[in-house]
Formats: structure tokens, sequence, C-alpha cells
């Protein structure tokens, strides 16, 4: 995976300029298929643990071993999104961590994890395709509202706005205005190979459905945490982490 690190500073300044203008930004073939089938790979083995169904890592624990941990951790790859960050904020970031996500909608539980709206913690959000299909109507594509908000300087504020959108409720009515086209959203279909940015934190987002009887797979790398070190933002990453492992609970293979 190492291509995905080697971006001078034009192309970053171009990737937020994109991000600023267009509400997201394209890196076209920067996974080579070496690396793109060893992810692969890596999801195939992790998938047959949840006989199929729908999962998520977050964290590098969850994640150890993997090519997604390694690249977390890489100094050169972090200097990449401080960078953009730099760019985008005209300050650097509080922290230099980057937070790596590994989501697999497939079967029928991923229906249940499907145009679940939300806006992450992160100001930078770096989306991996792994697995996407590639015919029939529900192909789990991107939606992304992006750019609606600021930065909020107060954390209370974030806080009361993720409450507002991110419960069932108001999932539903977005999902229900953009079927009736009283919503437009972008929507477009993520490609293997290519990687995508978007403002996370500014944008509300979601996956379509996705076909039961395909998978799909993504890598997400988050950066720049505008509340880093807020006990709210810490409650909130681990309540998420801890409903992840509840998902995967339900479908894990027993081992014998």
């Amino acid at each position: 995976m190492s291509p995905l690190i080697q971006i001078d500073e034009t192309t970053s300044a171009r990737l937020v300029d994109d991000m600023n203008t267009h509400g997201y930004a394209t890196l076209e073939n920067a996974l080579s298929e070496d690396a793109l089938a060893d992810l692969r790979t890596y999801v195939d083995q992790q998938a047959i643990r949840h006989n199929n169904q729908y999962f998520a890592y977050h964290g590098y624990p969850a994640l150890a071993g993997s090519a997604l941990a390694t690249l977390g951790k890489s100094p050169e790859f972090k200097a990449l999104l401080a960078r953009m960050h730099t760019l985008a904020c005209g300050r650097e970031a509080a922290s230099d961590e980057v937070f790596p996500v590994l989501r697999c909608v497939q079967g029928g539980s991923g229906r249940r994890e499907s145009n679940a709206f939300h806006y992450d913690a992160t100001l930078l959000t770096m989306l991996v395709p792994i697995f996407t299909p590639d015919q029939g109507e529900e192909r789990g594509d991107l939606i992304l509202f992006p750019n609606l908000r600021k930065v909020r300087s107060w954390v209370f504020i974030n806080v009361i706005e993720k409450a507002l959108l991110q419960n069932k409720l108001c999932r539903k009515l977005i999902s229900a205005c953009i079927h009736r086209n009283l919503l437009k959203p972008a929507t477009f279909h993520v490609v293997p190979g290519h990687i995508y940015f978007f403002w996370g934190y500014r944008s509300l987002h979601a996956n379509q459905a996705c076909d039961p009887a395909f998978r799909r797979a993504t890598a997400l790398f988050h950066f720049g945490d505008p509340h880093a070190g807020s006990p709210v933002t810490r409650l909130i990453l681990k309540l998420t982490q801890h409903r992840a492992r509840k998902v995967i609970a339900r479908t894990d293979t027993p081992l014998s």
C-alpha cells in the first residue's frame, strides 16, 4: 500500500481544493493491483469468521497485523494527512493520531447497517474501497451532503447536532426524502483502486443499501479531531466501538 503515501504537496493542495469546492476529492489508481489483492485476501479471511455477514473493525487492536494497521501508523502517511489538515485549516491538528476502520457490508445484516447517516468525529476522512458491487441497483453507493456545517467551537454543540441527526427516526426520514427527490445528496459509486477524501466532520454521509448477494468493503482513515481530549468525544468513540463488537458477536463463527 506504499503508493498511498507518495503524494506530493501539489497533489495535496489539489485534493484539499476539490474537497472545499466539490465536497470530495478522488485520487485515481492510488492502489497497485498487488496492494488491492492483499486487502481483498484479508477481507475474505475476516468475512469467513463472520458467516459472510456485516462486520466492522474499529481501531488498531481489531486490525492488528493487517496492512491497514501498518499504513495508519506510518509516519509518512501521518505526515500526508497532517499536511492536508494544515492546508485546510491553516493550523496543525491537535494530534497526529490516525484512527482506522474496516467496514464490510454483506448479507442480510448489512442492510440494517446502511443509510446510517452521521457526522464523523474527525475533520478529514479517507475512504479506501476494497470490494464494491458493479451490478444491480443496490450497490452501497456513497451518499454525501458535503460541507453542511463548520467546525464547532464547542463540543456540546457537536454532540447535540449528532444526537438530532444520528438516530433511527431521523435517518429513516432522510432516506424517505431522498427516495422522493426532496433531498438531493451527492451520490456516487466508489471504485476499488481509487482513494476518496472528504471532510467527514462537516459532511453528513452514509452508504446506501447493498444487495445481500454482494459485498461492499471499505477501509476508512480518520484524522484531525477538532475536540481532541474531550471526555465526551472519548465516550462516543467507546460507545461506537462497543456497538461494533456487539454486531460482530452476533455473526462470529464459533471456534471448535
